[in-house]
């Protein structure tokens, strides 16, 4: 970027950091909108999924908050094009409106016991807006930003916008803990749950001021005043093999690691923490909450450097890590943080001996559905929902196949397959009788029902929480300067917002419910961890051979 005749560097550098505030800032809030459903997933089925059961309810809510990730790749299509139809200032303006006026209106939304089904339609309605919204934000900012950067500080200026979901989601989550604390839990869960999707109204206002006072990229400027912008950018973008092939090497040597590696060390760790390993909500909170603010600057850092030494090594070497080091520190995580579920592990680990023709597919997201069929099936459930680590065997074909033996230790607990349901009994071999024993077992072993408050080593617990985001803060920080510089300005809106958002709001939107489902299906408490570690793999090899290096590139045409 060339300064204006007549402006001073002073000048010139208060122009800078005004791009970089005023993109980051609105980045800020479209993340605060977005993670705010999230966050408040329980009460929004409470008030909007009431007509049906707790557990479908929650399903429903849960399904809309996936919704808003599936656009994304739509919302990418459609603002992309018209970002590189009609320019990237006015599109991320409307991108910010749409998102700030659909999370308003969820704050005012009359639930179902007021006007019935058209709730929860209204709600996913403004959920998949929301996710439009985003779709077309983020490869709006990333190109502003980057158009407007001086020559070898692109991955600097774009690594603050990389800082903006995590920034988004302290937001969110300091106005929810701060309401809930002021009112208190039932006034929250009565009303005071829409004062923080009403209060960012407010951000919204400030956001489109700040973004109103700013010009157009001169990248896109200069285009326009040429005449050369692109009339068609999706045919040029995806129709051309010339620009697809880059679209599909930038989504599997990228996007797709970074992706992974980003959403397992914000969102699956803490899944990890609260759901595998017994720590209560409000710790596993706090503990990451740290680790993201220790890891926040090395955003910055990891841009800088991509200035440096390039984009492509750094974001490799991100997911290269991940790969071989996610197993021994998801390992460490549970040693520091449940260190008698460790202990127990090594002493006495469990194994279920059955018929695989007997056991189902134990998918259960929010802990309420019943596997009551079988006695492969009972015992399964029993363990998952006690938090307890298993490995299934099959059963030798000399043995009954209707039977289970649940194998704790040195010692053999089996069970007879239930017929008509589990009913009252006490005999040896009955399922009440069984489960009592597995109970007891279990305790004998020192398997934990919950994690020890006072032995969680917290300091090793954060060291380990910041590694992993140190990981993301890797493939993250430079990403959006390397997506910018990977395609030419005429089509760059349209052709980074897709891989972006496909990896990112796919690959990574749904992997905490994949992974879960990989452990729920072994009851192994690290299997779930093969999903990123494949897809980092996979980062790596396509992205060894096939991404350029970008970093010293030009991005004027």
């Amino acid at each position: 970027m060339t300064d204006q005749i007549g402006a001073t560097p002073i000048d010139t550098r208060q122009s800078e950091r005004k791009v970089i505030l005023a993109s980051s800032l609105g980045t800020v809030f479209e993340w605060y909108d977005f993670y705010l459903y999230g966050l408040l997933a329980t009460i929004i089925s409470a008030q909007f999924f009431s007509g049906v059961n707790e557990t479908t309810g929650f399903i429903f809510a849960l399904a809309a908050f996936a919704a808003g990730f599936a656009v994304r790749p739509f919302g990418a299509l459609v603002f992309g094009r018209i970002g590189d139809l009609v320019g990237r200032k006015n599109t991320f303006l409307v991108t910010m409106g749409l998102m700030g006026a659909s999370t308003f209106l969820v704050g005012i939304l009359p639930s179902y016991a007021s006007i019935g089904v058209a709730a929860p339609v209204l709600l996913v309605v403004l959920r998949l807006l929301q996710g439009l919204a985003l779709g077309g934000e983020y490869g709006g900012a990333a190109t502003y930003v980057a158009e407007h950067a001086p020559e070898g500080k692109r991955g600097l200026f774009t690594s603050f916008i990389q800082t903006t979901a995590t920034l988004g989601l302290f937001a969110a989550l300091g106005v929810v803990i701060t309401i809930r604390s002021l009112i208190g839990e039932a006034a929250f869960a009565d009303w005071g749950w829409r004062l923080p999707f009403l209060i960012s109204i407010i951000l919204l206002g400030v956001s489109l001021w700040i973004r109103m006072q700013l010009n157009e990229s001169p990248v896109f400027q200069k285009m326009k005043d040429e005449g050369t912008t692109s009339k068609a950018p999706l045919t040029e973008a995806f129709g051309r093999w010339a620009n697809l092939k880059w679209v599909i090497i930038a989504l599997f040597g990228a996007v797709a690691g970074q992706a992974v590696v980003w959403y397992t060390g914000q969102f699956y760790a803490l899944f990890f923490l609260e759901k595998t390993l017994k720590v209560d909500g409000a710790t596993a909170n706090i503990l990451i909450a740290i680790a993201l603010a220790l890891g926040t600057p090395f955003f910055i850092l990891f841009g800088w450097l991509s200035d440096k030494i390039g984009r492509k090594p750094i974001i490799l070497a991100g997911c290269a890590l991940a790969a071989l080091t996610y197993f021994p520190a998801f390992q460490m995580l549970t040693s520091a943080a449940n260190p008698g579920l460790a202990a127990a592990q090594a002493r006495a680990p469990v194994t279920v001996v059955a018929n695989p023709a007997f056991c189902s597919f134990q998918f259960d997201p929010i802990g309420k559905n019943k596997f009551d069929g079988t006695a492969c099936d009972v015992a399964k459930s029993y363990l998952a929902k006690a938090g307890v680590p298993y490995i299934s065997q099959e059963m030798s074909l000399a043995l009954a196949q209707d039977q289970v033996a649940i194998v704790i230790g040195q010692k053999t607990i089996w069970i007879a397959n239930p017929q008509g349901g589990i009913g009252p009994g006490t005999n040896a071999g009955s399922i009440p009788y069984s489960l009592a024993e597995m109970g007891v077992a279990l305790d004998a072993a020192g398997y934990p029902a919950k994690a020890d408050p006072a032995a969680i080593n917290k300091p090793l617990v954060v060291a380990i929480l910041f590694y992993l985001v140190l990981l993301v803060t890797m493939v993250y920080g430079p990403i959006a300067a390397l997506l910018v510089e990977l395609f030419p300005s005429r089509i760059r809106y349209t052709a980074m917002s897709l891989p972006y958002h496909i990896g990112n709001g796919w690959f990574g939107g749904f992997l905490p419910t994949t992974a879960f489902a990989m452990v729920a299906a072994t009851g192994n408490i690290y299997y779930g961890l093969w999903y990123p570690v494949v897809v980092a793999v996979i980062t790596v090899v396509i992205g060894l051979f096939f991404l350029p290096e970008t970093f010293r590139r030009s991005i004027d045409q």
